[in-house]
């Protein structure tokens, strides 16, 4: 049996994601509804600017 590594496999939504329940107001007042895709990049943009510790050598 061979092993899949999860890093390595991209997860692919094929249809619109209902609405997690949650919204934030924008700059003109307007409710907006936070969708995962919204929370996924919001992920990765914090996975980019990660900065790791040095080293305790």
């Amino acid at each position: 049996m061979e092993s899949i590594n999860a890093q390595a496999v991209p997860v692919v939504r094929t249809h619109q994601q209902p609405s997690l329940g949650c919204a934030v107001i924008d700059a003109e007042g307007n409710e907006v509804l936070i969708t995962e895709e919204m929370i996924q990049n919001a992920c990765q943009e914090l996975e980019q600017r990660l900065v790791k510790p040095a080293s305790q050598d």
